[in-house]
């Protein structure tokens, strides 16, 4: 988070302000400024700093630095506040996280504990939960280190899809080695013959524990993933032997 903050920090004093509303970009001069405005527009709401901010005067300290008028801050000045900011924006975010996460991790397990009462639910012995929706006509399952073939979709307990096939891969089947994805995900599809669905309820500490993964996936969550193995073979040699 804080190399992230002062990359940004360092694109303010590089774009001039727009004296007055552009509605049409004609020059690459243009273009690039109005292009780099969005990516530090964009960056500073990621990180949730568009709130603390006053555009006026960080319109203003562009100007000063760009036509070389003395600022207002000094740099000196800047610099300890800056690693002020960001020591309290830190601290702000690992509480939120963590309170989050505690939130979720009550949430989640009353969920499992829910779900395994329910006809055609499996539990195995690591909390992983699943039902069949259907069972593949072939024999043999895939092993830890082998290439697996698949189309998912992923959701959080409240229904929201978070990653499919269908979405991010144009319905196409995916192929990847199956020891190198979430412990949920390796247990599980090596239960699975070729030609099987399956539904998955991977607890939290099969998932992505207490960290968030990309915007949905919040610390400790439960996931739901509809797979079905369309195929699996045994990795090269050279990749079986680097993934050991």
């Amino acid at each position: 988070m804080k190399k992230r903050i002062i990359v940004i920090a360092l694109c303010v004093f590089s774009l001039p302000a727009l004296a007055q509303r552009v509605t049409e970009l004609k020059t690459d001069k243009e273009k690039l400024s109005y292009s780099l405005g969005v990516n530090i527009a964009q960056n500073l709401k990621q990180q949730n700093m568009d709130k603390d901010l006053d555009v006026k005067i960080f319109n203003q300290a562009m100007n000063d630095v760009l036509s070389g008028t003395k600022l207002v801050f000094s740099e000196d000045s800047i610099s300890k506040f800056m690693n002020r900011y960001i020591s309290i924006k830190r601290e702000e975010y690992t509480k939120k996280i963590k309170e989050l996460g505690e939130k979720n991790k009550v949430i989640g397990q009353k969920f499992l504990e829910d779900n395994k009462k329910k006809k055609g639910v499996i539990t195995t012995a690591s909390g992983l939960q699943y039902e069949i929706l259907t069972k593949g006509k072939s024999v043999g399952t895939p092993k830890p280190e082998d290439i697996v073939k698949v189309k998912y979709e992923g959701r959080l307990i409240d229904g929201t899809v978070f990653d499919s096939t269908q979405n991010n891969n144009n319905g196409e089947a995916i192929e990847f080695p199956l020891n190198r994805v979430i412990k949920g995900w390796t247990e599980g599809v090596g239960l699975m013959t070729k030609g099987s669905k399956y539904r998955f309820f991977v607890p939290s500490d099969l998932a992505y524990g207490e960290r968030e993964a990309g915007t949905k996936i919040e610390p400790n969550s439960v996931l739901i993933f509809d797979i079905e193995l369309i195929d699996f073979k045994a990795a090269p040699k050279d990749d079986a032997s680097e993934a050991k």
